[in-house]
Parts: C-alpha cells; sequence; structure tokens
C-alpha cells in the first residue's frame, strides 16, 4: 500500500541497448531486474527520472 507521497515503479522493459544514461537512471531508481518494484518519494527529481526512462518502467 503507497502512502500519500510515494509512488510505486516497476521495471517492464530491459534497458539493455538503451542510452548508457537511461540504464544509469534505471539503477538510480533502484531497478535491477526486470518486474523489480520500488516505493520511492514522489519528490521531482523522482518523477523526471520516470518521466526520462517512461518507455522502460510502469508507474503502479
Amino acid at each position: 500500500m503507497t502512502t500519500p507521497n510515494t509512488v510505486k515503479v516497476k521495471l517492464v522493459r530491459s534497458p539493455i541497448g538503451c542510452k548508457e544514461s537511461h540504464r544509469a537512471t534505471v539503477r538510480g531508481l533502484g531497478l535491477r531486474k526486470l518486474g523489480s518494484v520500488r516505493e520511492l518519494q514522489d519528490t521531482p527529481a523522482v518523477r523526471g527520472m520516470i518521466n526520462k526512462v517512461s518507455y522502460l518502467v510502469q508507474v503502479l
């Protein structure tokens, strides 16, 4: 269950073959394997990271 100021992010596509900066962003979000889920603080920085790799992740 997410609290009001958090967001759950799931890695749904592999970052293999993507730009190095996009791979680093996925790692910065704490996502390693496909299907991994992290609950993160809902800050402008995290939202920007999610927007950058929106084609690789899903917001739950």
